[in-house]
């Protein structure tokens, strides 16, 4: 694939500048890695290898996804004929994209969404019981993370992504946020000649400070994803490589470089390049739909693309080491020329930081085919009849008339304005308006068709597991009406579907950020953080720390996360969404039969079925202070206990 240069080409090379021009970088491993030398040039040419041969294995995807991105959007292009019509009146209808799919992913993501970021997302369990207060403060501040990051969103777009194209794709960051902090310190105020005037008078100082620390996600569009095409998309960390692109621009970069936490180096060379971007042929529908394009006006800004790869390799044979043992390392390839990252990764859980989604995945391609792809023929059948049927109707309510010129005015005729007056030509004067004029039949070839697209529509749902019940809707016609047994159970068949697509993504991507995300904090976090205690977790506080205790906060530093643990995986189903009422009536039996009160433990049944109901914290609405506790006692005990004065009667 040829460089394609977008921007500002008074710039020359990075390469030739650096003969040139150079820059005092210290590299890592002492490598020589400024642009133009043997080591430099050779590891631009093995990474571009790598990422062309995985472009031309995912490019073949993309008229596929552009479908895709133009179904969703409801967008079509107008053609010649459709924009005459528009010219002469901007209120009659063209050609558009029935958004019966767009609905249907509407329906998928929303379910999804709401049955895997239910608070908290991510849960942890310690595997001996030692663990168990570690594990707890874990996912306190995992899910501290989460609310700061907003990670939420990262996994509606995941999700979203792994509907549309079959594939969506996170990978997590470790982020740290530095600034100035203000706090309120005793001190005391001087008066002239050191006086001192007041004392233990509080004070604010300013100091700089890490704000915060913690994981958070980054989306990869699946335009962009660069994987080893020889693996499955389930099995990514098998792969020999797996990259990505992103657009950046120079300032970033120089922030990065000088303030970040990660080596950057070689940023300053890119001031001499030809900014533009290695992958920027592809004209994606995602982007036409806004009118959005990746292209820039130079002189606004210095954008350029970077290349992110995770390689497997042997150091030797790449000559950046000694080692003949396969280690993992992340490079940064800036604008196709210059290589601005270059170091071995040493994450404790030693894998690829690559989450990934296939929902209907077949478990041996890279690039599985999504749901919205199989019914696309069918969203494109009924897009033509419903757009020819409007075309149809379109001419159809204009006059087609059939005129003898000799008879009558032909302009009188052709004016389209309602009212007109058809004056007669001399030689008809007196002899009628008969045979002057005469309407065509108009047939309406079509008028079957918003009927036909009632068929397509139950077909479409049948595949995608998207019914009128999960949409929202309830079932229309028939002479009889709806039962509830026929709307619960055509829902529960539909939801049990859903489970499936839900449980499979929190199997695949939501197990392995939460792996991530707690290995990372393990590992990078360096600041002890307070945390707030609420709900259910105060509860469980109170059993470690103790009655007497405050719980009403935690203090979670590296020590106390430092153990071994479980990542519970969501099993699908949205709090509330499909709870069975026979939980109803067995909990009012416990509570009519004595023998099963006594047994079964009324409270914790209410609390799950409250939960089941989609409450988060049942401890908000507990009694304060010692709870009363009920007997179950017998008439002689009742009689016994009124003549002692203990009960009396209402």
């Amino acid at each position: 694939m040829p460089h394609i240069v977008v921007g500002n080409t008074q710039y020359g090379s990075a390469k030739s500048a650096a003969a040139n021009i150079s820059y005092d970088y210290d590299y890592p491993n002492r490598l020589d890695l400024k642009p133009g030398s043997e080591l430099h040039e050779r590891l631009v040419s093995l990474i571009l290898d790598r990422a062309y041969a995985s472009h031309r294995v995912m490019s073949k995807r993309y008229d596929s996804w552009n479908k895709i991105d133009e179904t969703m959007t409801a967008y079509k292009w107008v053609d010649e004929d459709e924009e005459d019509v528009q010219d002469e009146d901007e209120r009659k209808p063209t050609s558009i994209v029935f958004p019966y799919s767009y609905a249907m992913l509407e329906t998928l993501t929303t379910y999804c969404f709401m049955a895997l970021t239910s608070d908290p997302i991510f849960k942890y369990e310690g595997v001996t019981g030692n663990d168990t207060y570690g594990a707890m403060a874990m996912e306190l501040l995992i899910n501290h993370h989460v609310h700061k990051t907003k990670v939420a969103l990262n996994l509606h777009t995941l999700i979203r992504d792994a509907m549309s194209y079959g594939i969506g794709i996170v990978t997590p960051d470790w982020e740290i946020r530095k600034g100035r902090r203000r706090i309120s310190t005793p001190g005391s105020v001087y008066g002239t000649n050191d006086q001192i005037l007041h004392e233990e008078q509080y004070i604010n100082v300013v100091e700089d400070a890490v704000l915060f620390e913690g994981n958070k996600l980054t989306n990869i569009s699946p335009y962009r994803f660069l994987p080893d095409p020889q693996v499955s998309a389930t099995d990514i960390q098998r792969a020999e490589f797996v990259g990505w692109t992103a657009v950046t621009n120079l300032m970033e970069a120089l922030q990065d470089e000088t303030y970040g936490e990660q080596t950057r180096f070689n940023v300053r060379y890119l001031k001499h390049s030809s900014l533009g971007y290695e992958f920027s042929g592809e004209n994606h529908a995602r982007d036409r739909k806004t009118g959005v394009r990746p292209e820039f006006d130079s002189y606004v800004t210095n954008s350029y693309e970077d290349i992110h790869m995770y390689v497997t390799l042997i150091p030797e044979d790449w000559g950046i080491g000694e080692s003949d043992i396969p280690e993992k390392w992340l490079f940064t390839l800036s604008n196709g020329e210059v290589i601005t990252r270059a170091s071995k990764i040493d994450f404790d859980h030693g894998q690829y930081p690559i989450a990934i989604a296939t929902p209907d995945f077949d478990g041996y391609g890279i690039l599985p085919i999504s749901r919205m792809e199989v019914i696309n023929g069918l969203q494109h059948i009924m897009d033509w009849m419903f757009n020819s049927h409007i075309a149809n109707v379109r001419k159809s309510i204009n006059d087609m008339l059939v005129v003898d010129p000799w008879l009558v005015n032909y302009d009188d005729v052709a004016n389209p304005k309602a009212g007109k007056l058809i004056r007669l030509r001399r030689p008809a004067w007196g002899k009628g308006v008969q045979n002057a004029v005469q309407q065509l039949a108009v047939q309406d070839v079509t008028q079957q068709h918003i009927g036909d697209i009632g068929v397509i529509i139950n077909a479409m749902d049948r595949v995608s597991a998207v019914d009128d019940s999960m949409a929202g809707q309830l079932r229309q016609g028939g002479p009889e009406r709806l039962t509830k047994a026929e709307f619960q159970g055509t829902r529960g068949s539909a939801v049990s579907r859903l489970e499936r697509i839900a449980r499979i993504i929190g199997m695949q991507a939501i197990q392995d950020i939460g792996y991530f995300f707690a290995s990372h904090a393990q590992q990078l976090m360096t600041e002890e953080t307070m945390l707030r205690v609420t709900g259910d977790y105060e509860e469980k506080l109170k059993q470690f720390k103790g009655e007497s205790e405050e719980t009403g906060s935690v203090s979670v530093s590296p020590a106390t996360i430092a153990v071994d643990y479980d990542i519970q995986v969501k099993d699908g189903t949205v709090p509330g969404g499909n709870f069975d009422e026979s939980w109803m009536s067995l909990y009012k039996m416990v509570l009519e039969n004595p023998e099963t009160a006594q047994g079964i433990d009324s409270l914790k049944m209410f609390k799950f079925i409250a939960r089941s109901l989609g409450a988060k914290n049942m401890s908000d609405f507990e009694r304060s202070g010692e709870p009363q506790q009920g007997v179950i006692a017998g008439d002689e005990r009742i009689r016994e206990e009124v003549k002692k004065g203990n009960l009396r009667r209402a």
